[in-house]
């Protein structure tokens, strides 16, 4: 998008006052700056900077102790360049303002590989290079709540009035009870170019799952599901809601999940996975063994905040062992059933609270280490995988941490540099959560013990 192009949009929007310019960091949370409309053409000329160092912030946006790209390096500025997504009206905001996605540079111009959309963009690349093209679809699971409170709390029916209290798994009636908040989303979907498809009542009491459209640009599915979190955010606190994507936000309750479908197109657009039957080629069957070898040390991308191994729990519909199976949804790794043209892997492990760009950078290239290097996987599952004798994924936040770090097929998916600071990215975190003592310890020891 050029500035002529920026100065169009404004002009065609002239109740604008400011845009926010802003980059995505490794826990999915956008950091920025709000921008005056008269330093709009600054960004298309690439005159817009931040330090490299706002992409590596935890979860409270604190810098990272001992982190190579503060004090070590004096804390430099990299350029920013748009991602190509434009500019994105903001609707649901009561002045009308809106945000300009981007990327982050080293000075020279070169790309930035601790940036997670680069990191993405370096496993693109290297199918690309082999002439091959993912296509990719994400499922996205979020809980409307009441706002406020120390606890979320179940919302009320707009329809009724009344609380709901129960799990209703594909329900009707509580769709229509949403629909002028599942309207607002899909409106505002359309207007920044997230292609959504059906939306659900899912497992757990106001908790949603809406699917977005595949598409052959992987980086734009990525976009889509980044973009689709904070708008749906702030639909729901426009129609009186909170809305939240973590991964188990009620202790009895459903988690939410990010499932990733994907197949992979040739250079003739055809789709690799597919051999005329519905066991897949052998191309599906190394992917899956690359996702299968892989999947230990990738964990903490798919689960990467201890809430998420709330999440990972036998019988939660969430996988703790690294197993696959054809039409089998308690497996990690789903072949869905259909049509031959369209097969593909589903991948169930990730939260939805990951960072869509790490984890579709995981995801893809695990499977394609796997048909680079020709992992065979094992033999595929049938029946409960909750009972079935199979590798055991990480099930806490310190072990996939250290899975992490030193993960030699992480190194190969990643960039070193990002590998280590994402991993003391989560080790800063997890020393905070480590020190502070809950109220519910308060609670139960205090003058007790």
């Amino acid at each position: 998008m050029s500035g002529d192009d920026i100065a169009a949009f404004m002009a065609e929007h002239p109740q604008l006052r400011s845009v926010t310019v802003a980059v995505c960091d490794v826990n999915g949370a956008f950091r920025g700056k709000r921008l005056p409309l008269a330093q709009i053409e600054k960004i298309a000329d690439g005159g817009f900077r931040m330090p490299l160092s706002a992409v590596t912030l935890d979860i409270w946006g604190r810098d990272i102790e001992g982190s190579a790209l503060v004090f070590a390096s004096g804390d430099a500025d990299g350029v920013c360049s748009m991602t190509g997504r434009g500019v994105l009206l903001s609707t649901w905001l009561s002045e009308p303002t809106a945000m300009i996605p981007v990327w982050m540079n080293r000075e020279d111009g070169s790309p930035f590989p601790i940036d997670p959309r680069r990191a993405l963009a370096m496993v693109l690349d290297r199918y690309a290079a082999k002439g091959l093209r993912p296509v990719v679809a994400t499922e996205l699971e979020f809980y409307l709540t009441e706002p406020g409170g120390e606890r979320p709390r179940r919302p009320k029916s707009p329809m009724t009035g009344e609380r709901l209290h129960s799990d209703e798994i594909l329900s009707v009636s509580e769709l229509d009870g949403f629909s002028a908040f599942l309207d607002d989303v899909y409106a505002a979907c359309a207007i920044q170019d997230i292609p959504v498809d059906s939306a659900i009542s899912e497992g757990g009491a106001g908790q949603f799952e809406i699917n977005l459209l595949h598409t052959d640009d992987p980086l734009k599915a990525a976009d889509d599901s980044v973009l689709f979190k904070r708008l749906v955010r702030g639909v729901a606190r426009k129609h009186g809601f909170a809305a939240t994507f973590m991964a188990k936000p009620f202790g009895d309750g459903a988690g939410n999940g990010m499932h990733v479908h994907f197949s992979v197109l040739d250079r003739d657009g055809n789709n690799i996975f597919d051999n005329g039957g519905p066991e897949g080629s052998q191309a599906l069957l190394h992917a899956v063994g690359g996702l299968l070898a892989t999947m230990h040390e990738n964990t903490l991308v798919f689960a990467p905040h201890q809430n998420s191994y709330r999440r990972i729990s036998p019988g939660s519909h969430a996988p703790t062992g690294a197993s696959w199976g054809y039409e089998n949804r308690t497996a990690a790794i789903r072949i869905p059933g259909g049509d031959n043209k369209a097969r593909r892997i589903e991948h169930r492990l990730a939260g939805a609270d990951v960072n869509p760009y790490l984890s579709m950078a995981a995801i893809l290239g695990g499977a394609l280490l796997g048909m680079e290097q020709e992992i065979e996987p094992l033999e595929p599952l049938t029946g409960n995988a909750y009972e079935a004798e199979i590798p055991s994924l990480p099930l806490d936040w310190p072990s996939a941490i250290a899975a992490f770090e030193e993960g030699e097929y992480a190194s190969q998916i990643f960039d070193p540099k990002l590998q280590q600071l994402f991993a003391q990215t989560k080790q800063q975190e997890l020393k905070r959560f480590s020190e502070t003592v809950t109220r519910f310890e308060y609670q139960t020891y205090l003058e007790v013990v």
